[in-house]
């Protein structure tokens, strides 16, 4: 993206917020910044956050870039459940306690 559409971008952003206001709190950022809607460089910076939309417009109807993307398919065939510092757990001794007579449980 050059530098002007970056430039037109944020102007779009702060326009997008500046609208946001006067919707959800019929507060204008601008103008109360810069002293009414009226004044000179008010107008200066409404024109040109209308002059960014303008600019903008083509980066809507931009086909999408491919982005490369660095993947590690080394390790994907790979799996291994172990530890890394145990070893396997041995479970021949564990007795089995699905027997129906409660005294072999013991």
């Amino acid at each position: 993206m050059r530098a002007i559409h970056r430039i037109a971008l944020v102007l779009v952003i702060i326009g997008a917020i500046n609208w946001g206001l006067i919707g959800f709190f019929r507060y204008d950022l601008i103008s109360s910044i810069l002293g009414g809607e009226t004044t000179a460089i008010s107008r200066v910076i409404y024109a040109l956050v209308g002059l960014s939309g303008l600019i903008c417009l083509p980066l809507l109807f931009e086909p999408a870039k491919d982005v490369e993307v660095d993947r590690n398919v080394r390790g994907y065939g790979n799996v291994n459940y172990g530890t890394e510092f145990g070893e396997e757990a041995d479970f021949t001794d564990i007795k089995n306690y699905s027997a129906k007579d409660p005294e072999e449980k013991k």
